[in-house]
């Protein structure tokens, strides 16, 4: 009898922390997943809006990335879903021309080391990763090429003592929750001030990687308000470094600060204010 308690209460504590604890927090849990519900059910309704592909294409510009993944006919492969182009061009594009460190997770076939080479520029140094010792071959004086599972944190920690900076990281390896937390997690502190991290292949409604920024995003909307102060926030060290998320189809972009903030204040302009509200 007392073993069946003590199960129970086992029980119920593991349901109590899946939910979060002391009990506030998982009150919030519970609010927070419906809101999600509420915004998943939101987005199953909504309505096309349709333009003409003619109206399209002339709102959409010069893009040299997608040029070269169209006009690659032979040759080393490339795979990429289409639209990550434009969102190539709009986070990459300072980085042309200029002595940039770029990392590349998953090679397949190499054409994508190829087509960032030819982006970028003869000042890019770049590299490579992937689990399989076959994509060796596709290094050269530009290209660095590391064999490693990505889900290995001693693999990441020699990889940072051989490749001190880092401006650019595009996750295109194994796609798991796990290889893509462990990446994350070990990467994107060794970015360099105003880097870009691109995480590719986020697929699914329930992605747990999804999720897993979901917790990140949380860390960025911290308002942690000053004693004595009025409207103005103490930076958290997470919101220090980091500018913002941006989520994509199937992808995210993180964008580090170039320089670190330590507060968020939000001052009051003008002379003339309505009555109805005293801060």
């Amino acid at each position: 009898m007392k073993n069946k308690e003590t199960n129970r209460i086992a029980t119920l504590l593991n349901v109590l922390r899946f939910f979060g604890w002391p009990p506030r927090r998982g009150l919030m849990a519970l609010r927070q997943a419906w809101h999600a519900h509420r915004g998943f059910r939101f987005t199953e309704g909504w309505q096309n809006q349709t333009q003409s592909k003619a109206l399209i294409e002339s709102q959409v510009g010069e893009n040299p990335l997608l040029t070269f993944f169209n006009g690659r006919k032979e040759g080393r492969g490339i795979w990429k879903w289409t639209h990550y182009f434009e969102v190539y061009e709009h986070y990459l594009s300072p980085f042309r021309a200029r002595p940039v460190h770029f990392l590349e997770i998953g090679i397949y076939s190499g054409g994508s080391l190829e087509m960032w080479a030819d982006y970028l520029g003869d000042k890019a140094k770049i590299y490579g990763v992937d689990i399989e010792v076959a994509c060796k071959e596709y290094e050269s004086e530009q290209v660095g090429i590391f064999i490693g599972d990505q889900a290995d944190r001693g693999f990441w920690q020699d990889f940072k003592t051989e490749v001190p900076k880092l401006d650019v990281v595009i996750d295109d390896g194994g796609h798991s929750t796990q290889q893509q937390i462990v990446t994350l997690e070990e990467l994107l502190p060794h970015l360099s001030p105003g880097g870009i991290y691109i995480i590719e292949d986020i697929h699914g409604e329930d992605n747990l990687f999804a999720s897993y920024l979901y917790g990140l995003q949380q860390q960025l909307n911290a308002a942690d308000f000053i004693p004595g102060e009025a409207f103005k926030t103490q930076a958290r060290p997470f919101q220090t470094m980091i500018q913002a998320i941006h989520l994509y189809p199937y992808m995210a972009v993180i964008q580090k600060r170039k320089t670190p903030t330590s507060e968020f204040p939000s001052p009051r302009h003008g002379t003339q204010w309505q009555p109805f509200y005293t801060p």
